[in-house]
């Protein structure tokens, strides 16, 4: 059944129909022979699917002799304590929260990115500057396609050229570099400060609108959430009642202080049988953090290779949380890690596993060398299995 798309007004990056859901397994083994990967129903990404479906690329855009590779700079993380009230043992609520100081904050780090295509205007998203010497994240899915970018700071009238350094489309992110110095570089929120429930602040330019980014306001409604997608499965989102809108992808999710919590990058709509209403999706700080690493090492060629586990996985039909295990490769880490058919993920290194989507992120989000420790039921009985991934093989 199609999901109707978000209206967005010209300039803005509309959502496309969402295809058929990819094969069950994806970077964890081959496809599954029962169900597929569910498209959550309701949800459409801002305009997912970005080129380069195969993991992260490097993608410099532009050599136009200004700067040349990423940043050595390291981005600004917190040190913690954001989300809690004065007396530090409770969740702040939003009224206590000085949304107008918020914005005055973290606007000058929020910028326009323009894509273009032979000099014609494709469309509008948001970015975040990470470093002051011209580092940007925005989402993959905003400069998809592009064959110039450019980005435009708070405060001016003229956008400046910029570098796409590399992409990594599955997780939709992107690191972009400016020709600029002095920047005012955001703080990135410690990845295990947040809260369900704590006050959040959304900024964007929603819709391309005239003017300067939009404020939104909410709590964060849950955490580690997977939303599937037409090009794989994008693992421990922060969900978000605060109203995103197509122009506010790549744009900061920020917490009472002005630290960054998440990206912007999806919202979920209504249809026929079910509604939606202010259900968004950033990317998280953690998965942030971990990116900017891969991504600044895609963009020197150094891109690892993708995790693979070597099982086929499917949902549980009970109602109950969790993967299934349909197939084990033999002679694969999954094998070797004592994983069996039948086996229910229910989390992966100590994050829970709520559906396919979410062990399918934490398999692709691996390295080959990386030790994933899975926690499963099985006949009743909890076991941890740690598994050596291996480097997938092309297909």
């Amino acid at each position: 059944m199609e999901l109707p798309p978000l209206q967005s007004a010209p300039g803005s990056f509309p959502p496309p129909a969402p295809p058929p859901p990819p094969a069950a397994g994806g970077p964890g083994g081959t496809p599954a022979r029962r169900r597929r990967w569910p498209l959550a129903a309701g949800v459409v990404a801002l305009a997912l699917g970005a080129g380069g479906v195969g993991g992260v690329i490097g993608a410099q855009l532009t050599d136009d002799g200004g700067v040349s590779g990423p940043s050595s700079q390291a981005p600004i993380v917190a040190d913690g304590g954001s989300g809690l009230d004065d007396t530090g043992t409770g969740v702040m609520s939003l009224a206590d929260v000085d949304v107008a100081a918020v914005a005055e904050k973290v606007g000058p780090s929020t910028v326009t990115i323009s894509n273009l295509v032979d000099d014609q205007l494709l469309g509008t998203g948001t970015g975040v500057i990470i470093t002051s010497d011209g580092e940007i994240v925005t989402n993959a899915h905003v400069v998809n396609g592009a064959d110039q970018v450019r980005v435009r700071l708070d405060g001016e009238t003229e956008p400046r050229d910029a570098e796409v350094l590399a992409v990594d489309a599955p997780n939709d992110l992107a690191l972009l570099r400016i020709d600029a110095t002095g920047l005012p570089a955001a703080t990135i929120a410690a990845p295990d400060d947040v809260r369900v429930g704590e006050p959040v602040v959304a900024i964007g330019f929603a819709l391309a609108l005239d003017g300067g980014a939009s404020v939104t306001t909410g709590v964060v409604s849950a955490l580690d959430r997977t939303l599937v997608t037409e090009i794989g499965a994008l693992g421990g989102l922060v969900q978000t009642d605060a109203a995103i809108s197509s122009g506010n992808s790549g744009g900061p999710l920020v917490n009472a202080r002005g630290e960054v919590i998440g990206i912007n990058t999806a919202v979920a709509t209504g249809n026929a049988t079910r509604s939606a209403s202010n259900v968004g999706f950033a990317i998280s700080a953690r998965t942030l953090l971990a990116e900017i690493d891969t991504l600044r090492a895609a963009s020197g060629g150094e891109t690892p290779a993708e995790g693979f586990l070597g099982v086929s996985i499917e949902d549980r039909n009970d109602g109950g949380a969790g993967a299934v295990i349909a197939e084990v490769t033999e002679d694969s880490p999954a094998a070797e890690a004592g994983i069996e058919v039948g086996d229910v993920v229910i989390a992966a290194d100590g994050r829970p596993v709520s559906g396919q989507g979410g062990l399918i992120a934490a398999i692709r989000d691996g390295q080959e060398g990386t030790e994933l420790t899975l926690t499963v039921l099985r006949d009743g009985e909890r076991l941890d299995l740690t598994a050596t991934l291996v480097a997938r093989e092309a297909e």
